[in-house]
């Protein structure tokens, strides 16, 4: 590899450089690979060929780390780099895989460092070793490059073929940037003022700096990107109607699953969608919060919105959670900074009514449950008979999931869905039952 000048690039090659040492190795490597002259042993001839390192599939047996990593980002790469204090060089490594190393460096859900081996090597480390701080080393890259602007792909002159993104978020930017360079000419549409979709609304800015959004996302569109903010499309036949070669639907799934129990109606008031709540929060529309605050579920967005409610004057803030500590679909260290800010979590509680007083709510009730596993590992909640547990509050913020929803997709378009509401989509290819339609992110299995 050092041959081939991937882990000896100067600053200065951009990333057509990189994208043509890539192809270099592929051709090298899968289109014409090296061969030593065949052996014959026991009347079995076996020919030895170059080690096929463009196929992931072979990283999965030596590099843990970038195969667990969904775009298998060459992740010891990037910290030689960094540790070489090559950090624009880290950076374009990057965002080749990822697209947004300073967002990722931020928010990453880290599938990676759980398979770090050196969390199973390293012995000196106590006795619980730790991974290398692989998503934060992305963040150091981003914080401390140069400005990289130059370094992007040239852009290829028109090739003739329109392509419409809908919804301006991870997913469709992901598409633009890598059809832009190669001519196509790229519309992404948007409701909103900015693009970035959920990251910009619903990660709080405490975590996410709004300005990394802005250069990261800026990135994309200067690539010739047509974004047409404040244009939500309101309809599938209408957006066909338009002749465009390709439609991409990355607009993620926005809608938040709601709790239907007794008193959901009356306190309705004072009950609010967590992703909805985040977005407004986000958008300054809420600036304040209740006192004594409740958020149920226990994924990332449930610790988004209570260490947010703590920021905006909560003092009594709880997460409850049906499940047990560590059946939590939040990730690790999401759990360890709401408790690290005095946010306790009540596990095994389901909820059971809204409480309130003339429309006011005054606090939720709750059953006790207990789990129970069957011999195949199925999980069922049983109630420990406990009497029920009435938590007060004056707010309450529903984090308990979210479900795509596709209203402006006429259902006689030609685009089929299954049971669940999903698009029925080829396997591997994302692309829908009417064939110039494709699906991404969210959006594709929720």
């Amino acid at each position: 590899q050092a041959e081939d000048g991937i882990r000896d690039r100067s600053p200065s090659r951009g990333l057509g450089d990189v994208y043509k040492r890539q192809r270099s190795i592929y051709e090298r490597t899968i289109a014409q690979p090296a061969a030593v002259p065949a052996t014959t042993r026991q009347n079995k001839e076996t020919t030895l060929q170059a080690t096929n390192t463009a196929n992931p599939a072979y990283f999965h047996k030596v590099v843990d780390c970038q195969w667990a990593c969904p775009a298998h980002t060459p992740v010891p790469e990037y910290i030689r780099l960094i540790g070489q204090g090559r950090y624009s060089d880290a950076y374009m490594i990057n965002w080749v895989s990822n697209v947004f190393p300073g967002i990722l460096g931020r928010t990453c859900d880290r599938p990676c460092e759980p398979a770090c081996r050196r969390s199973r090597v390293e012995e000196n480390n106590g006795s619980k070793p730790e991974p290398v701080a692989i998503c934060r080393l992305k963040r150091v890259a981003a914080d401390f490059k140069d400005d990289v602007k130059s370094r992007m792909p040239a852009i290829a002159p028109f090739n003739g073929k329109r392509i419409a993104c809908v919804g301006a978020g991870p997913a469709s930017l992901t598409v633009a940037r890598d059809l832009a360079p190669l001519g196509y000419e790229v519309t992404v549409f948007d409701g909103e003022a900015k693009a970035g979709g959920f990251i910009r609304s619903q990660i709080p800015r405490f975590r996410l700096p709004e300005s990394v959004i802005d250069e990261e996302t800026g990135y994309i569109l200067d690539m010739g990107v047509k974004f047409n903010n404040r244009q939500r499309v309101e309809s599938m036949q209408a957006l066909l109607a338009q002749d465009y070669d390709a439609v991409f639907v990355g607009c993620g799934a926005p809608r938040g699953r709601d709790l239907e129990v007794p008193g959901r109606a009356e306190a309705a008031a004072n009950i609010h969608i967590g992703i909805d709540w985040l977005a407004s929060v986000s958008f300054g529309h809420i600036t304040s919060v209740g006192e004594r605050v409740i958020v149920l579920g226990g994924g990332n967005t449930a610790m988004d919105c209570c260490r947010s409610a703590r920021r905006m004057g909560g003092k009594d803030v709880k997460v409850i959670v049906r499940s047990g500590f560590a059946e939590m679909k939040a990730s690790p260290w999401e759990k360890e900074d709401t408790q690290h800010e005095g946010i306790p979590i009540l596990n095994f509680h389901v909820p059971k009514t809204f409480e309130h007083t003339d429309g006011k709510l005054t606090g939720m009730t709750f059953e006790i449950v207990r789990a129970e596993y069957d011999a195949k590992g199925r999980r069922s909640l049983i109630p420990t008979g406990e009497p029920d547990v009435l938590v007060a509050c004056d707010t309450v913020l529903v984090a308990v999931g979210q479900e795509n929803s596709f209203p402006w997709i006429e259902r006689d378009c030609g685009i089929a869905f299954d049971k669940w509401g999903l698009p029925v989509l080829g396997e591997g290819t994302f692309q829908s039952t009417i064939p110039k339609v494709f699906f991404g992110g969210d959006a594709a299995y929720g």
